[in-house]
């Protein structure tokens, strides 16, 4: 189970850096956005994000 966790944040660190690397210009504007966003938005965005995250490795691992 360890293992499949570090899996799969080795995976989210990937697709997070190689958006990063490809997009930096697009990611700075996004960051950009998010400041000036309302914190109930992005809390429950993070919380949508979050659910849909555990459902998809619910999922995966039944």
């Amino acid at each position: 189970m360890i293992q499949f966790i570090f899996g799969s944040l080795g995976l989210l660190l990937i697709i997070e850096g190689l958006l990063y690397a490809l997009f930096p210009d697009r990611m700075k504007k996004m960051i950009k956005s998010m400041l000036a966003m309302n914190n109930d938005t992005l809390k429950w965005g993070g919380l949508a994000s979050a659910i849909l995250g555990f459902l998809m490795l619910w999922t995966a691992v039944r």
